[in-house]
């Protein structure tokens, strides 16, 4: 007759291996990390020539533009995102529609307000 297997059974070192869940790694080159490094030094000089710069209603769409791109490469390089399962990366991708829906509420609000005219001095 088998023996009914305990959940320390389960638990133990050798039954973690055979899922294999924190065995794939994926090895990044060196060179990979300079060049998205190098890229968001040079996103981070846009960001600073875009603010100086007067672009009317364009000021707020070029910056988030710059602020989505840097924030991708940093999810997709630096947390490892590029190499994960498919499930991390449908989790990454929904955290983003989330933050786009929020915008959008927020955009959406602060554009209908009626703004009070301010008086001159």
């Amino acid at each position: 007759m088998a023996e009914k297997e305990t959940l320390a059974d389960r638990m133990t070192h050798h039954h973690v291996e055979d899922v294999g869940s924190h065995g794939d790694h994926h090895i990044v080159p060196l060179s990979t990390y300079y060049v998205v490094f190098a890229a968001l030094m040079v996103l981070l000089v846009l960001t600073v020539l875009a603010a100086k710069v007067d672009l009317g209603p364009w000021n707020i769409i070029i910056a988030m533009t710059i602020a989505v791109v840097k924030a991708a490469m940093v999810v997709l390089y630096f947390m490892h995102v590029r190499y994960s399962s498919d499930l991390v990366k449908f989790v990454a991708g929904a955290t983003f529609f989330w933050l786009a829906i929020l915008f959008t509420l927020t955009m959406s609000d602060y554009f209908t307000r009626i703004w009070p005219a301010v008086p001159k001095v």
